[in-house]
Parts: structure tokens; sequence; C-alpha cells
């Protein structure tokens, strides 16, 4: 009988007869063949004409020291500008079919069946509506935004920008790879924060962790793109309003980019003090981008995926508001007592009691903040039927847009502009939260991840308001 060690030795004979004697040539022969193919591209003998290379050409451009920044602030201002001027038209169609046209709708056919007022309030004033809010609020500018990121990610852009970016992080104390984490967390920050796995060091993998969250992720992008629009785009003539909006995105974004590197900079030299590492980092090279598969990732696995996470988000939060907003004590409702409570301390930090109050119903989903905030804001503006048998959440008089919604509610300009920026620095959603104690095993640093962007948004706002207030009287 054979045994499995003559079997073994049987096996490498064959073999060696099948690959022949000169296998090792033949490998030596491939090797050297590819590193002087890959010699031959890189190097110009004398009297030669220096060989046309589009990477190398593209590369001394978009990683220029001189041109580097100005490019990388033209790309994403062109894509939040065609992001904004094109979802303007269909983010109207959606609202007027969902909520003018749908929602009167179904209060009739539940009107004309007999549905019980608080049955019918639950079901389309809350969770419908909400649900409502989320898709016309937030399909249209993913559905274009979300295209044009994967159009730079696959030609391989994305990695350049990383690039430009490795020698600020390493001079603020940070690894050179966190600039790769900080792109991915404009994606999603849970997905920025188990990137992190890269850095090596603990000590710079704890800074990237914990600064990941001021990098703009996928739920904040529509609150960002919306408030720019409908509050600092109408400050100019139409023809300039997409152009300004998208310049104040890519400002809020920047200064992400910015607190990144100030924060990064003080963990590392007070309790995350050490040596800075060093890496290599490698450039793919470009390549045209594959426009099925771009759609398809943009598409199901960006857009569709971010929106059924807020409308999964949104349907108990509509429902948790329109409860909360017909369940009265002594004549007010509980949704009142508490922007009641809140609105003197949101009013000191240019906020009001209704943003704060939606940042706590989002907790679970940033995508859920702008729909809450116009669901609140209808109930204290006073448009709302709070007694038995009217049980209605809002209902929006036909053509009513959601800036007129706004400024019945008390919104002006610096509501707008400190709302964008603690839509930047604020807690991390709760997926993010708990992928940070997974990935750190710490309650201590999970605890400081959390609750220090909320401590840094509330001392941002606070002086942007009475910075404001002094300069406007």
């Amino acid at each position: 009988m054979i045994s499995s060690y003559e079997k073994i030795l049987k096996t490498a004979q064959d073999l060696r007869w099948e690959i022949g004697g000169d296998f090792h040539e033949k490998i030596m022969e491939s090797l050297y063949t590819d590193a002087s193919q890959i010699a031959d591209r890189a190097t110009t003998h004398p009297g030669e004409e220096p060989r046309f290379d589009l990477d190398r050409m593209i590369d001394r451009l978009v990683t220029s020291r001189i041109w580097g920044f100005p490019l990388m602030l033209l790309l994403l201002t062109g894509v939040f500008w065609l992001t904004i001027t094109g979802a303007n038209y269909p983010s109207g169609l959606i609202f007027t079919l969902l909520i003018e046209i749908i929602h009167p709708l179904l209060k009739g056919v539940s009107a004309s069946i007999g549905i019980p007022w608080w049955i019918d309030g639950v079901l389309l004033d809350g969770a419908y509506l909400a649900t409502a809010w989320v898709v016309s609020v937030m399909l249209p500018p993913m559905a274009i935004f979300f295209p044009l990121f994967t159009l730079l990610e696959d030609f391989g852009y994305l990695p350049r920008v990383a690039f430009n970016l490795d020698h600020i992080f390493r001079r603020a104390g940070a690894h050179g790879k966190q600039s790769l984490s900080m792109t991915m967390g404009f994606g999603c920050n849970a997905a920025g924060v188990i990137s992190t796995r890269i850095i090596d060091s603990p000590r710079e993998r704890l800074i990237a962790i914990i600064t990941n969250n001021f990098a703009l992720c996928n739920g904040r992008w529509p609150t960002q793109i919306l408030i720019a629009t409908i509050f600092i785009g109408t400050l100019v003539p139409s023809h300039l309003a997409g152009l300004i909006s998208a310049v104040a995105v890519v400002s809020i974004a920047l200064l992400g980019v910015l607190l990144t590197f100030v924060v990064s900079w003080a963990l590392s030299r007070t309790v995350l003090k050490g040596e800075v590492s060093t890496f290599n980092l490698e450039l793919p090279p470009y390549r045209p981008p594959r426009i099925l598969r771009t759609l398809y990732t943009s598409v199901i696995d960006r857009t569709l995926v971010v929106l059924w996470r807020a409308v999964v988000f949104a349907l108990p939060a509509g429902i948790v508001l329109w409860i909360s907003s017909n369940l009265l004590i002594n004549g007010v409702s509980i949704a009142e007592y508490l922007i009641n409570f809140l609105n003197p301390f949101g009013l000191l930090l240019g906020l009001n009691g209704v943003i704060l109050v939606a940042y706590i119903v989002a907790i679970p989903a940033n995508e859920i903040v702008i729909p809450t905030i116009l669901m609140l804001t209808v109930l204290v503006s006073g448009m709302t039927g709070m007694g038995e048998g009217s049980g209605v959440m809002f209902e929006l008089e036909s053509g009513m847009m959601t800036l007129d919604l706004l400024r019945m509610g008390g919104w002006t300009l610096l509501t707008a502009v400190n709302l964008m920026l603690f839509s930047l620095v604020h807690n991390p959603c709760s997926t993010t939260i708990y992928t940070i104690y997974k990935e750190t095993g710490s309650v201590k640093w999970t605890t400081v991840a959390s609750l220090m962007p909320v401590f840094m948004g509330f001392v941002i706002t606070f002086f942007t308001a009475q910075i404001w207030r002094l300069f406007t009287g």
C-alpha cells in the first residue's frame, strides 16, 4: 500500500516532468523582462525625447505642492455644484407627489373607511410623513453625489488626496495612513473607524479613531447640502446660488479636515504622546471608471442602502414624534415640554430647542435629522392639531417650501450656519459608537470619542453665535 509520503513524492515527480527542466530559466526570464519594461518606461536615454506618460503628467498636477490643493478644492466644489443644481427639481417633484398629493389622498381614504383618528395619526401623520420627508429630502442629492464621488474613487483620485494630506498629518503628530481612514470616513464613519486597522501603532490608531467623526459621513451630506441651498444659496442671484451653496458645503468639509489636524496635534502632544511612525504609500494607476459598476456601487451599495437605513429609523422616529406631540400633560404635549426646556440653551448656541431634540432623536442615524426638525418645527409653529379627533402631526399648505416652514419656526441665517457647524461637530451615530467600542475595547476611549465632539460643537456654535450677534446688533 502506497503511503502518503510516497504519494507526495510521486506527485512532485509528475509535476517536475510536466513543467520541464527549464522552468527556473523561464521564471527568471519573465522577471527580467518585466523589470526591463518598467525601467524602459521610467528612464530616458541621452538624445531621446521624453516619453509621454499620462499617469505621470496627471500626478505632476494633482500631487503638486502648488496645484494639488487648489485642484482638490475645485473638484469638490464642482461635485457639490452639480449635486445642488441637479437635485432641486427632482426633490420638488418628489415632495409634491408624496406630501402634497399622496398624503391628502391617504387621509381621505382613511376618513372614508372610518379609521380611528389615533391610528390614522400614527400611520399617516407620523410614520408615512417622516418617511416621505426622508425620501424627498435625501434621495435626489444622494442619487447625484454618490455616483460623482464614486467616479473619483474608481478613477484613482482619492489616494492622491491622501498623498497630499500625508505630510500635514505627520506634522500634526499622527500617522500618514490616517489620511486614508479619514477619506473612508467621508463615506461612513463606522467604516472609517474600522479602516484604522491599517495603522500599526496603537497610539496613532487611537488618534485616528477619535478624530474620524470630523469627516462628514453619508448621513450628514444631505443636511449640509439642503441647508446651504435654501439659506445661503438664496442670498445671491439665482445664477450663482448653486456655486455659492457648493462653496459653503466645501468650507464645512474643510473645517472638518482642519479640526482633524488640530485635535490630532493636541492629542499627540498631551494624553497620546509618542513618536510618529513612517510608511510607504503606493499610488494606484489611473484607470477609466466603469460606468455600469460605478452606477451599481453608488446607487445600490450607497444611495439605496443609506436611504433604506434612513427609512428604517425614520418610521419609528415619526411614530414617536407623533405620539409625543399628541400626548398631552396639562394641555401641553410632551414634545413641546422637551423643546421648551432645551430652547433657552439652544438659543444661546445660535440653534433652538427643536434642533437639539432632533439630534437626540437622531442618535441612531444622522439621516433623520432634517425630517425630525421639519416635523417638530411644524409642531411648535402652531400648524398642528393637538386634540383628540385631529391627531394631525402636520399638514403643509400647497406650495409651501422647506425654507418657508423653517422661517415660520423662527430660523435665521445664524440658525442655518450653526446647524451646519453642529452637523459637522456632534456625537457619532450609534453604529459608529458601537464600532469604536469594538475596535478599542475601551469604555473610556469610546466615551471620549463620543462626548468630545459634542462639547466642541457647543463651544464652536456658542462663540459663533456671540460673535455674530456682536457684529449684527
